[in-house]
């Protein structure tokens, strides 16, 4: 065995306030005092690990003197009360009409995850892998998000199976709200053309006719308006899964995904300064 020293590239901010939730966390369940193998910032350090560097848990179980069981228990409370962080769709909405956003942006991605054998029942009535995407020929988690004009993320959904598609998963999770902050708060939201058909105050692309015929002049300089504000919310995604390298691959249950993702968001918002 070789010993190094490193250094974790997080704010100790960040730590502290995951140690604090932490702490509440153990006070409610009624634990003993230092009954456990790691403090509370001790294991907020372990889990801050897990989400920057995406190593095995085993192997930063190891680096921190517990046992493989007790590293996959903490980091599941600790991505436990960072999810419960995550902020409520409506009030995400009415924050952003008050701070004059003109916009949002709504996109979908699929979050790779390990093959797994679970079945479901495709539209043309066939068994299928549930966890499997055609479009991106992996399996994986379908996590639908809300981003600022800038691309900035502020809302993640629940995860739904990689087979699922982007307009059934958001019909799912968010357009009743993008219809009700469109009518409501006059708050239009802009996607691409995987939600054609999503409703009223979700502007997506027109498509090319299937006659052949050209769009006319004005339909064309709509869609490439539309698509160059559209294309900021790419950033969204990018930001997530460029500063939290555990996003990239995640070897958790799938079922866990929108939590993970909801974790990686609140402290994507603690860094930025996002939390009050």
């Amino acid at each position: 065995m070789i010993a190094y020293r490193a250094i974790l590239d997080v704010p100790r901010a960040l730590a502290q306030h995951l140690g604090r939730l932490l702490y509440t966390q153990r006070r409610e369940r009624g634990t003993p005092r230092r009954s456990r193998a790691l403090t509370c910032f001790g294991q907020a350090v372990f889990a801050l690990r897990w989400f920057r560097e995406g190593r095995d848990v085993p192997a930063l179980a190891r680096d921190h003197g517990i046992s493989r069981a007790t590293g996959y228990r903490y980091l599941a409370e600790a991505i436990d009360v960072l999810a419960t962080q995550a902020p409520d769709l409506h009030d995400v909405l009415r924050k952003a009409q008050q701070d004059g956003v003109t916009h949002l942006i709504l996109d979908g991605k699929l979050f790779a995850t390990d093959r797994l054998s679970e079945q479901t029942t495709s539209v043309k009535g066939e068994q299928i892998d549930a966890w499997y995407s055609g479009k991106h020929r992996e399996p994986g988690g379908n996590v639908q998000a809300l981003m600022e004009p800038d691309g900035f993320p502020l809302w993640v959904s629940e995860v739904e199976p990689g087979s699922t598609h982007d307009i059934t998963a958001a019909r799912a999770h968010v357009l009743g709200a993008l219809y009700w902050a469109a009518s409501q708060l006059n708050l239009p939201t802009l996607a691409d053309s995987g939600y054609d058909g999503a409703g009223i105050g979700v502007l997506t692309p027109v498509k090319q006719p299937g006659n052949g015929r050209a769009l006319d002049v004005d339909t064309r300089a709509y869609n490439a308006l539309l698509r160059g504000l559209r294309c900021l919310g790419e950033r969204g995604f990018a930001l997530l899964t460029g500063r939290w390298r555990s996003l990239r691959h995640i070897t958790a249950s799938p079922r866990r995904i929108g939590d993970i993702v909801k974790a990686a968001l609140v402290l994507t918002h603690f860094e930025h300064g996002r939390l009050t």
